[in-house]
This record gives structure tokens, C-alpha cells and sequence, in this order.
């Protein structure tokens, strides 16, 4: 085929790449065949200059009518940026992905540092390893942490770090300072922290362990990535603290306390049951 230009979220041009779409359908558990079939059908339809937002929304629409659990994987970015607009649902996610690594956590935690007292988003520990994490949230996937948040994160943490080290067995234990996002980071904000050794995690930072690869790993899908949720369902159950598709599977008055009928409610858990299942094998 041609050579089209495609727009990407950040306004950048750049040529479409149908090895790249085949190769996200099948990272979300689509066949070969399934992937090569809705990729043949997306190029018929590429025009000069299309968005990928574009090319997304129909890959994503043809998904759905074959399965809706790898459709709901293949959405699993747009998904966290639903999870906004307060943030807490997402402190709460990154606590749920670290909790499922063998951390102990706590959320929403004040803590006096040497200085001044602090609000601190996810406090993680395991063995000897103490944790500060800063979650970032943005609901615009063009919007990048640049380097003042990990600046201004770094002397936090190092105001807090110098309190924890006079707690009784912690003088000798790992102390670090993180800021968890659902984007990405600028190049400096990167330098920075590698310099600092402030732990970065992004989208798809660090290469390996970033965010997406995380939640890969634990299967924890949030619950923004059901098809069968109305935006405002979704909504609801996240102002209920309700984050994960997984605490769908085994609560059904969770869905009883929206107002949803039993029929609907029968949708949503098979769905949310057969993406966990279907996500073991991916």
C-alpha cells in the first residue's frame, strides 16, 4: 500500500506502521488471523492525515464485536485516564498493582518529615525496601511530567527520608522516593531522577517494569476497561473507592448499590470475569 501520515495524540506526523497496530492487537490476546483481518480492513479505510485516535476507535469497535474482553484489554491506556478527575482512584490502582508485588501499602497517609508534615499519595514496604510514591495522574495522554515534578518531589521525599531513618530499624533500610504516572516523562525529568535516584515509572517507562508491563504482569485491570459499563456506572463505583474489575467478580451488590438490574449486572460480571481469566494467558 501507499505511504499515509497519520497524526499522532501529540500532534506529531509520522508514516503508518501496520506491523505496529497488528502487533497491539495481538499484545491485547487477539489471534493472528483477527489481527491481520481488522488491520487489513483499517488500511482500506487510511486516509492523508488521519489521527490515531481514529485508527484506535475503529480497531477497538471491530474488537468489541468479536470479544469484548480483548477489546477491553486493547483500551487499557484510555482506561486509566478514566479514572480521573480527582487522581485518588488512580493513588489507589498504583497502590493495588504494588500491594499484588508483595508490598505492604498505605494510601493517603500524613507524614511529619524533618521539616514540615507531608500528604503522601502510596507508601510501599517490603523487607528492607521503604517506599515514598507520588502518583501523577492526567486525563490528556499529551501532558508529561517535565522535570520540576521530580524536583519538587526529590526534596519531599529527602525531608521525609531524614524523619524515617531515626525510626527504630530503619537507619539501614533502602529508602526512595517514586512518582508513579499514567503518561509519560520528559528527557530531563528522566536525567534527573536517574541522577537523584528517583524511581520513575511511566507508561512505558522503565523499559522493563513500566507501568503498562506491570499491569500486564498482575492482571489488574481496572474497571474503566469494561465495555458493558455506561461512563456514568463507571463513575459511580469509582466514588465508592471500587477500582479493580476483579473486585466485580465475587461482589455483585457492588453493581446492586448503582441501581443496576440483574440482567445488566449479569453483562458486566461475565465480562469482567472473562477478562481476568482471558488476561492469565496473555
Amino acid at each position: 500500500m501507499k505511504k499515509v501520515n497519520i497524526i499522532k495524540a501529540n500532534g506529531e506526523t509520522a508514516i503508518f506502521d501496520v506491523e505496529k497496530l497488528i502487533a497491539s492487537l495481538k499484545k491485547a490476546g487477539a489471534s493472528d488471523n483477527v489481527a491481520l483481518n481488522i488491520s487489513d480492513q483499517i488500511e482500506q479505510l487510511l486516509y492523508e492525515n488521519i489521527s490515531t485516535k481514529e485508527i484506535y476507535k475503529t480497531a477497538f469497535s471491530k474488537l468489541k464485536k468479536i470479544a469484548r474482553p480483548i477489546a477491553a484489554r486493547y483500551k487499557l491506556k484510555k482506561a486509566i485516564m478514566q479514572l480521573g478527575p480527582s487522581g485518588f482512584p488512580f493513588e489507589k490502582y498504583i497502590a493495588e498493582i504494588l500491594k499484588h508485588q508483595g508490598y505492604e501499602v498505605e494510601v493517603g497517609q500524613i507524614v511529619i518529615g524533618h521539616c514540615v508534615q507531608h500528604e503522601i499519595d502510596v507508601i510501599a514496604q517490603k523487607g528492607n525496601q521503604h517506599f515514598m510514591v507520588e502518583c501523577k495522574f492526567h486525563s490528556d495522554s499529551t501532558r508529561y511530567c517535565n522535570v520540576k515534578i521530580p524536583l519538587y518531589i526529590q526534596s519531599r521525599f529527602l525531608d521525609v527520608e531524614k524523619k524515617w531513618k531515626l525510626k527504630p530499624g530503619h537507619g539501614k533500610k533502602f529508602h526512595q522516593g517514586w512518582i508513579a504516572t499514567n503518561t509519560r516523562f520528559t528527557s530531563d525529568a528522566m536525567q534527573y531522577g536517574n541522577c537523584m535516584g528517583l524511581y520513575l515509572l511511566g507508561w512505558n517507562h522503565p523499559q522493563n517494569g513500566s507501568l503498562k508491563e506491570r499491569i500486564d504482569m498482575s492482571g489488574l485491570h481496572p474497571l474503566t476497561c469494561l465495555t458493558t459499563l455506561s461512563r456514568q456506572e463507571k463513575q459511580k463505583l469509582l466514588n465508592k473507592m471500587v477500582v479493580l474489575c476483579k473486585d466485580l467478580n465475587s461482589d455483585k451488590s457492588l453493581l446492586q448499590s448503582i441501581g443496576m438490574s440483574e440482567s445488566r449486572i449479569k453483562k458486566v460480571m461475565d465480562e469482567s470475569k472473562a477478562l481476568c481469566e482471558s488476561s492469565k494467558n496473555i
